[in-house]
């Protein structure tokens, strides 16, 4: 086995999430690397996902800008969904259909995205795996600032996840 292997195996699960998420931004999508997302819960139920109310999430009125939001809530149902294919072993493709969210207050603090639809998921994915035809299932995300409103919504999105095996060729 490898060392960086090694290393890897060694970090406590938060932390290698977070620098697997960080490092799917970097190479795939740099907005959410620029953001700087922190993986706080990755588990077969739950996902959650942290963005920091900084400088580069803030809009004009002081809160966070509302693409930001939108990037957290992607974030926390994406990484939900790849984890339970990665468990899968198969080869899935992923996307997003639709996207609705509902804004509730400012937030102006760091910004907790949570999606508990773990269980869910993994049956979806595994009726997708079982079929050749492009499937969707809705995920909700809810999105916190325990720092100003405890566990009062400060957003809610709705999701389209639309999942597809891969033809191997």
């Amino acid at each position: 086995m490898s060392t960086v292997k090694k290393i890897y195996q060694m970090m406590p699960a938060k932390y290698r999430d977070t620098i697997l998420l960080r490092s799917f931004g970097f190479f795939k999508v740099p907005l959410l690397f620029w953001l700087r997302p922190s993986v706080i819960e990755l588990t077969a139920e739950k996902c959650v996902i942290k963005i920091p109310f900084k400088r580069r999430s803030k809009n004009h009125l002081g809160s966070m800008y509302f693409g930001v939001l939108a990037c957290g809530a992607d974030c926390a149902g994406g990484l939900a969904a790849m984890k339970m294919i990665i468990d899968s072993g198969e080869s899935v493709s992923l996307a997003f259909k639709d996207f609705d969210a509902q804004f509730l207050k400012r937030p102006e603090a760091d910004v907790y995205f949570s999606c508990d639809q773990g269980a869910q998921i993994k049956a979806f994915v595994e009726k997708v795996v079982a079929s050749d035809e492009r499937q969707n299932m809705s995920l909700n995300i809810i999105a916190t600032c325990p720092d100003k409103f405890g566990d009062e919504p400060v957003a809610t999105f709705s999701l389209t996840l639309s999942l597809k095996k891969k033809v191997r060729k």
